[in-house]
């Protein structure tokens, strides 16, 4: 019987050893079924899916390309002045993420710097439904995710209650939950129950460990019992490995070579 979770390699944090397209390489040779990549625009799509077919990798899941081209913030979902801007990325998205087989696309949220609270939150539910519809339309799901306020100040949606109350607000068939262990671990803890009691709404599950964002057994969390946990509540999605290597990326992979 194969061990779950199916783990999968977030080559913007990982195997930074290599050249972007490299780390694909590098990533299978160290088991690795799965990657994921938040911005992959920089390459051509179809060097990527050559790297994918060479390795027999799924793409698991990218990033909708969110940065204002002004502030350099990625928060035009919530600038009700950049809804064209973020239909055009949304298309972009849309069309890596159909190209590279991804079962998600986190279709971001961001800080709210100086915009108006309220007006922000009906441009992210209106943009929410928008990216919903068009990934649909490739089956693609559209993923939320929550960002603790310390590493990022002012993010709009921080908590998992948050995420699925703009979800809930949004009412599309084809959103869910990014849930992060290492964001919310900082925001609310009580992560094994988080997961447990929203597990319908989660698609796509990321780890790090806390407070220094290295590999799980770095810091505070207990990865020797969440991750087998994933495994008996039934969770059947992917688990991104969303870290930064406290060393060489593959000499830091010990704690996960029971699953590669």
């Amino acid at each position: 019987m194969e061990k779950m979770p199916k783990f999968e390699a977030n080559l913007q944090w990982m195997f930074n050893e290599y050249e972007l397209l490299d780390r694909y390489d590098a990533a299978a040779q160290a088991g690795f079924k799965g990657v994921e990549l938040q911005a992959p625009y920089s390459a051509p799509v179809e060097q990527i899916v050559e790297r994918l077919e060479r390795n027999s990798l799924k793409h698991v899941i990218i990033n909708s390309p969110v940065a204002d081209p002004d502030s350099g913030k990625n928060n035009i979902a919530l600038r009700p002045d950049r809804r064209d801007l973020y239909m055009e990325r949304t298309a972009q998205a849309v069309e890596y993420a159909s190209a590279l087989g991804c079962i998600g696309v986190n279709i971001g949220v961001g800080p709210l710097d100086d915009l108006d609270p309220d007006e922000a939150r009906t441009t992210l539910v209106a943009n929410m439904r928008h990216a919903a519809e068009e990934l649909g339309k490739v089956g693609v799901v559209a993923l939320v995710e929550a960002i603790n306020t310390r590493d990022q100040p002012g993010f709009f949606v921080n908590t998992t209650a948050q995420s699925l109350g703009v979800i809930a607000e949004a009412n599309h068939p084809n959103l869910a939950v990014l849930y992060d262990f290492y964001h919310m671990q900082i925001m609310e803890g009580d992560l094994a129950l988080t997961v447990k009691e929203n597990l319908a709404s989660i698609k796509h599950i990321q780890i790090a460990d806390n407070p220094f964002r290295h590999e799980p057994g770095t810091g505070e969390i207990n990865y020797d019992f969440l991750l087998p946990y994933l495994d008996e509540i039934g969770y059947e999605g992917w688990v991104g490995c969303e870290y930064g290597p406290s060393g060489d990326t593959v000499d830091t992979l010990g704690w996960a070579s029971e699953w590669l």
